[in-house]
């Protein structure tokens, strides 16, 4: 169990640390409007990908074993076609990035719709491993193509899509390889393949869609305002700062299983309250490690375009920091099913972002988003501490670190790591 977990933590360090050398590149050579650009792409496929998922997405996981991998596939590419038509037309009527980009967000989705179809695939055959090396070859092969690209006639825009194409196309046929392998039929009718992967996909990606407007309707909001410069600069520092959550996020992985297989809900507790302290402990940790690079290494490294990272780094924090403790407190909830507050506290980050972004951003800028993002971080993250001391009686003063916690910290460390050297 913990194998899986720590390999995922390896792949998405790996994964994380070659995205932010793309963001590199990009800023580079293709200056703050051209990483504006790119947000806008990923914002994009990531919105149509979300729709797909309804179908595609991790409902699969949980019916590949009870329906077969033959009968699930047809209806989740059927599906994967039809959402592409619909954001192709949704796009000429509300694009989400510029006119002439509008069909590469559509074909790039279509193809990561494809690849997280047998991803989801393989995981639901338990080959955890195998996905992680599908996905850090995925980005390893986009970053290798995007220098190459990049040193070849110039640079421009369409090396980053190009570069994005190779990847994806590459790994949608290796994931397709491995997911059509050892197909197996299974004696259900076809309505209840449609029924199952609908009930287990849809609540979810409805989740899971609150949450994306929640962290990036600030880059809609700031494109319109202030342009596609101000936008490339706000990403990377979104990108920097979101770093913090990435040893938070690992730690809530490894709750969920826990919480998922303990019935004694007082011990689900007390891990809960131990982990939360890690985690906001290590989010403020990372974002002050942030706060500590100097201005000009940031604009060494991202190029001269990418100016002022720090001051909005700092305007982020309390919202950062909240939102590594989110990272338990919403593995909790989802592992003890209580899954529909995650989709209100997102909701209401949502109804914080639009009126605050929409007052904020035009007059104070980048600086007035990072406020926006800030405030609505820490109002989804209060709804869900509201919930957790009110589910399971806790007391808000029980969530203050105390001398006791390093040595359960310790303690709970130790056992993971004797059971990773136990299969070794």
């Amino acid at each position: 169990m913990i194998r899986p977990v720590l390999g995922t933590v390896a792949a998405r360090i790996t994964i994380t640390a070659m995205n932010l050398l793309i963001i590199v590149a990009a800023g580079q050579r293709l200056g703050a409007e051209g990483l504006g650009t790119i947000s806008l792409i990923v914002l994009g496929v990531t919105m149509i990908l979300l729709l797909n998922n309804v179908v595609g997405g991790g409902g699969l996981i949980y019916l590949v074993p009870r329906y077969g991998v033959t009968q699930l596939l047809k209806p989740s590419y059927a599906w994967a076609m039809i959402t592409a038509a619909v954001a192709f037309l949704a796009q000429l009527f509300v694009p989400l990035v510029p006119e002439e980009l509008v069909l590469h967000v559509v074909a790039l989705a279509l193809l990561q719709s494809l690849n997280s179809i047998h991803l989801n695939v393989l995981v639901g055959r338990e080959r955890i491993n195998l996905q992680n090396t599908i996905l850090v070859s995925q980005s390893a092969i986009q970053l290798l193509a995007f220098l190459i690209l990049l040193h070849v006639d110039g640079s421009g825009i369409a090396d980053y899509v190009l570069a994005t194409y190779f990847a994806h196309g590459i790994t949608v046929l290796v994931s397709g390889h491995y997911a059509l392998y050892h197909r197996h039929y299974q004696g259900m009718a076809k309505k209840d393949v449609i029924a199952g992967l609908l009930r287990q996909g849809g609540l979810a990606q409805g989740a899971n869609l609150l949450q994306l407007l929640n962290y990036r309707m600030a880059y809609y909001l700031i494109d319109r305002f202030r342009g596609l410069s101000a936008l490339g600069i706000f990403s990377v520092t979104t990108q920097l700062a979101e770093g913090a959550w990435l040893i938070p996020k690992s730690i809530g992985g490894v709750l969920y299983s826990k919480v998922s297989n303990l019935e004694e809900a007082e011990r689900q507790r007390d891990l809960t309250i131990l982990l939360f302290k890690v985690a906001v402990i290590m989010g403020a940790v990372c974002c002050g490690l942030l706060l500590l690079v100097p201005e000009a290494l940031y604009t060494w490294i991202f190029g001269p375009d990418i100016v002022g990272l720090r001051p909005l780094i700092a305007l982020m924090v309390p919202g950062l920091v909240a939102m590594s403790g989110s990272q338990i407190l919403s593995h909790f909830l989802s592992g003890t099913g209580r899954i529909r507050h995650n989709t209100i506290g997102s909701g209401l980050g949502l109804m914080v972002t639009i009126p605050v972004g929409f007052w904020l951003i035009p007059s104070l800028g980048l600086k007035g988003a990072a406020i926006t993002t800030s405030l609505a971080y820490c109002t989804s993250v209060l709804y869900q501490l509201i919930v957790f001391l009110k589910e399971t009686g806790t007391r808000a003063v029980e969530l203050v670190p105390h001398a006791g916690d390093g040595a359960r910290a310790q303690h709970v460390w130790q056992r993971i790591r004797g059971r990773v050297l136990g299969r070794t």
